[in-house]
């Protein structure tokens, strides 16, 4: 399975390139899918196993030597924050922050296109891990406290660059899936998103609800699939619980495509 959710990750597109966004400089690596052989704790959440799966991408690279990684910046025994990875690409020192996101595109949340995008339960934003990218993590290497910690590897922030690690998966309102993005990178729509209430135009169609760690990998045909009843069932209520879930879709004529079950 580890294979899967790697190819999976590894064909999850950048959210945008260059520093299109915000100024945040894009770490663009390009990296073929190999055999993955590291074991990862299946007990960590999604983002701290993503960030596994990039220490793996980036040791494969013969221009890139990982200095440290999960970095714990602490002051009078309080930890002000993490710096994700520090290594060294062409000698170069880079401080990189990695990120791998599910967002949904609502137009009615804000006024842009990076406003419209939330998470799957309407609990964080793209907006607010902008936000405290700039300033919250990034800055942290330019604390008093980090100069320690950079110490140790011979290295100090004004001789560095800052680089962010953003991948997404993207989903579409389903009245409006073609609609085209103008800033952010439209090969990372995966799907669609909807709510029970819709479901009833899918009834010809088959499900799949893949394990939270499961998410990046891409639908295959191979799995359990659930009939539309069964599925209605299993998920009515998600909207008591204030869940959404990512499940596959399997059309009549094959056709797999990542779906969002929301609750709102």
């Amino acid at each position: 399975m580890i294979q899967k959710r790697y190819i999976g990750f590894l064909e999850t597109p950048f959210l945008w390139k260059g520093n299109a966004v915000s100024n945040l400089h894009q770490f663009e690596i390009s990296s073929k899918p190999k055999s993955i052989d590291v074991e990862i704790d299946e007990t960590l959440r999604l983002g701290k196993y993503i960030e596994r799966l990039v220490s793996f991408e980036l040791k494969q690279q013969e221009n890139i030597r990982v200095l440290a990684e999960n970095i714990q910046i602490q002051q009078n025994k309080i930890t002000l924050g993490e710096l994700d990875c520090l290594l060294l690409k062409n000698t170069k020192p880079i401080h990189l922050e990695i990120i791998y996101k599910f967002y949904l595109y609502d137009p009615t949340v804000g006024h842009t296109e990076i406003d419209h995008f939330i998470g799957p339960n309407r609990k964080d934003s793209l907006v607010e891990k902008l936000h405290k990218l700039k300033h919250k993590q990034l800055p942290l290497l330019y604390s008093d406290a980090c100069k320690a910690y950079l110490k140790m590897y011979h290295l100090t922030s004004k001789n560095m660059n800052q680089h962010v690690y953003f991948k997404a998966q993207l989903f579409m309102p389903f009245s409006s899936q073609n609609t085209k993005l103008k800033i952010l990178n439209n090969d990372c729509i995966f799907g669609f998103y909807m709510n029970h209430e819709q479901l009833d135009v899918l009834k010809d169609c088959k499900f799949y609800i893949p394990d939270k760690q499961d998410w990046p990998i891409i639908p295959h045909p191979h799995v359990d699939w659930l009939s539309a009843d069964l599925f209605k069932d299993l998920t009515k209520d998600y909207a008591k619980r204030q869940f959404s879930s990512l499940c596959w879709v399997k059309y009549k004529s094959g056709e797999l495509k990542k779906m969002f079950l929301v609750w709102w």
